[in-house]
């Protein structure tokens, strides 16, 4: 039980720091500094949690990543669906806990829906938001699978490897959906923000769950494709 509660621990610091920072400083086209902060702020901690929590678990701390580890035979289907779960469970306790600081502390949320994802950066287009998750989760799941295959030889830096390129895919995707890569991350705000009175974010939730899964496919094809 204690990788499934290291994954939980992992994507619960994951949303807070993430999305708490996002709804801190806000992520406007017009702020250039929001984006730089919140992307960091995803990307350092997957840095901190990897050296705290991955020689438990992995540290996937995402489903789109569990996806890919799986299909490249690196974890059981069962431990595949019990890690889900505790990221989806990990993701709910982080947004919520960013619901009872911001509303203890009356702090204004400027993102309105606790860093949920969103299309307004493609006019709303749901094709769009779909190629975008893709191409970013592709992007990510090839890097993390790539660093830590047994044929590589980065060591210790890997957490690093994989917390920067998450700040990269966080660099270009914030402006037009927000960044998901991650489909627990996206839940847990949503579903949190729902139960807040803004349903919005449910609204086109599916994107942020189907994309990143397939995208997590591709590169867990084309990650044993150059493996061979």
């Amino acid at each position: 039980m204690k990788k499934f509660f290291a994954e939980f621990i992992g994507t619960m610091v994951l949303v807070t720091m993430g999305c708490g920072t996002a709804m801190l400083v806000g992520c406007g086209a017009d702020n250039g500094c929001g984006y730089v902060l919140t992307a960091l702020a995803f990307g350092l901690s997957i840095v901190a949690m990897a050296y705290s929590i991955g020689n438990v678990s992995g540290c996937h701390v995402n489903p789109a990543v569990s996806l890919g580890v799986y299909m490249t035979g690196g974890m059981s289907g069962k431990d595949f669906v019990l890690y889900v779960a505790a990221q989806c469970l990990g993701a709910l306790a982080g947004a919520g806990l960013l619901a009872a600081i911001f509303g203890l502390g009356g702090v204004t949320d400027m993102t309105g829906g606790f860093g949920s994802n969103g299309l307004a950066g493609v006019n709303g287009s749901a094709g769009a938001g779909v190629l975008v998750e893709i191409v970013l989760t592709f992007i990510f799941v090839t890097a993390v699978l790539g660093v830590t295959s047994k044929k590589a030889k980065h060591g210790s830096f890997a957490g690093l490897v994989i917390g920067l390129t998450l700040t990269l895919v966080h660099i270009l995707g914030i402006g037009l959906t927000g960044t998901s890569v991650n489909p627990a991350r996206s839940i847990g705000p949503a579903v949190v923000a729902a139960i807040s009175g803004n349903a919005a974010p449910l609204s086109c939730l599916w994107v942020f769950i189907v994309a990143p899964f397939i995208g997590a496919a591709l590169a867990a094809w084309v990650h044993k494709a150059l493996e061979k």
